[in-house]
């Protein structure tokens, strides 16, 4: 199969994956939201962040696992592979023991003496800390396997799976019904536990199965690749840090500040955005191992390719997907949760979604930085700009400034790191300057119009459900007019439409 076949292929199964997952995904947050209540609900997210912070050893670890298992598959040794597997999984291991210690240590210090969660709580709180720290520890274990699906793009098991993980958690939320007469939020994370449990059997199970060789388990000494696999990981961590300082460390801040109801609103906002930035994430984690292997072949012309134009088409995606949010936001909010909005969750929701734009256009960026290997100068300069987040947070709340002014900087600082990416990329592979002209220009001019067609419809809103439809309907249209007209060359839109005539062609017998 061709690799854009393939891509193609891949892209479809994640879309499938991720649409069930979403209608899923949103219902389950509704009725959790109803049977916990705001302040449950805010401490769940606020707990189980700071296991989240404790675990950025582990989404460093990911990515590196990931390059380095599919620079050894375009090499065709299943050897190779094996080797980075096993010695993946012994860092997996040690991972796991220090963020253990420090979960139970400095984690449980900060969640029962710094954090802002009413007394009558606090016991629930623990629980749910300890199952956080279970689940965790499962998910840092799973973490080669499941970087070995994605490398060799099973994306049907894992699209599958997908699946399946979302219907058992809908399934629990119907359960908690039988446990009435128990603390409601400390069955729902006991149940997340199991859930987590029997999805990373399975996914040891399938390796096991069918990537044999592979994952084949066997201990052994090799100092250059554990050298090489942590100084990787080591400055993927140190940007890790950075991304869940502003995203986990803030959520503390404002809760300091602030309170549980805060952690509420924003953990509803963050619903919402992942569920509309799964698409993206979707199709980047399709094109992540073409990436990646074009690079490790030394085909760069196609690495720059697949780079600029995954970027240029995350972003047109996201725009089209995210217009209605923007235009009707509380209309939204309150259509799906039917209780009343936490405070601040309209303006967390809309700065979210704008600062998701950003980091639709960086995806690919960082794809390419972590293909080059050589990433200890764009880890410091990306984490530094982020890392920056943390105490202009802490000194604006300090100050009185409203949570709604620091959800912004962070919009801001995300500006910051794709100027720093793009540079650095740039720098990297010589791109011609036409083509990034043409990039840049095709990009942001989509963006920019966007934005305007959004401001100039609210500055006329009216209060029906006909001006919601009507206006979201005319707003795609010319969105997709933009996108045709601006932001793809003519030749690829003459590709397209010249495709989709053959394929309508074939199909009906006019060709």
């Amino acid at each position: 199969m061709s690799s854009t076949k393939k891509i193609a292929k891949n892209t479809i199964l994640l879309y499938i994956r991720m649409i069930i997952n979403m209608g899923i995904s949103l219902y389950t947050s509704r009725i959790i939201l109803q049977k916990l209540g705001v302040e449950d609900f805010g401490i769940y997210n606020l707990v189980a962040g700071v296991v989240v912070l404790f675990s950025f050893l582990n989404n460093a670890m990911t990515s590196a696992t990931q390059r380095f298992l599919n620079i050894e598959l375009a090499s065709n040794s299943k050897e190779k592979v094996n080797r980075v597997f096993c010695m993946s999984l012994n860092i997996h291991i040690i991972i796991s023991v220090i963020v253990l210690i420090l979960s139970e240590t400095i984690g449980l210090w900060f969640l029962n003496y710094k954090l802002n969660i009413p007394v009558n709580r606090l016991n629930a709180a623990n629980f749910v800390f300890q199952f956080s720290i279970i689940t965790t520890i499962i998910n840092i274990i799973r973490i080669p396997f499941n970087a070995t699906i994605l490398a060799n793009e099973r994306m049907s098991f894992y699209a599958y799976l997908g699946i399946a993980e979302t219907v058992l958690k809908l399934a629990i939320v119907f359960l908690l019904s039988l446990f009435v007469d128990y603390d409601q939020l400390i069955i729902y994370s006991f149940l997340l536990l199991l859930v987590n449990l029997i999805v990373n059997v399975i996914y040891k199970i399938y390796c096991f199965t069918n990537f044999k060789e592979e994952t084949a388990y066997h201990y052994f000494s090799d100092k250059k690749l554990f050298r090489e696999l942590l100084s990787f990981s080591g400055w993927s961590l140190f940007g890790q840090v950075a991304v869940l300082s502003s995203t986990q460390g803030l959520n503390m801040i404002m809760n300091i500040f602030i309170g549980v109801t805060v952690n509420a609103a924003l953990g509803i906002a963050n619903q919402v955005n992942s569920v509309l930035y799964s698409f993206v994430s979707n199709m980047q984690v399709a094109f992540n191992p073409q990436i990646t292997q074009s690079y490790a072949s030394n085909d760069l012309e196609t690495h720059k390719k697949l780079v600029l134009n995954t970027s240029k088409y995350s972003v047109f995606l996201f725009l089209v997907l995210s217009i209605p949010i923007l235009l009707h936001t509380e209309f939204i909010l309150k259509l799906w949760l039917g209780v009343n909005l936490p405070q601040y969750l309209v303006s967390f929701t809309q700065i979210v979604i704008i600062g998701s734009i950003i980091n639709a256009i960086v995806g690919p960026f960082w794809m390419s930085a972590n293909a080059i290997g050589n990433i200890r100068n764009y880890q410091l300069g990306v984490s530094l700009i982020l890392l920056l987040n943390l105490p202009l947070a802490y000194i604006f709340l300090k100050l009185g400034f409203s949570p709604v002014y620091i959800m912004s900087l962070n919009v801001i600082l995300n500006l910051c790191t794709f100027v720093f990416r793009f540079l650095y990329v740039n720098h990297k592979l010589k791109y011609d300057l036409p083509d990034v002209l043409l990039y840049l220009k095709q990009t942001f001019l989509v963006i920019f119009s966007c934005f305007i067609l959004v401001w100039l419809i609210k500055k006329v809103h009216f209060n029906s459900y006909f001006f919601a439809i009507s206006s979201t309907i005319g707003a795609e249209i010319i969105l997709f007019v933009l996108i045709i007209l601006i932001g793809i060359k003519r030749e690829e839109y003459l590709q397209v439409k010249k495709k989709i005539i053959k394929k309508i062609g074939n199909k009906y017998g006019f060709i």
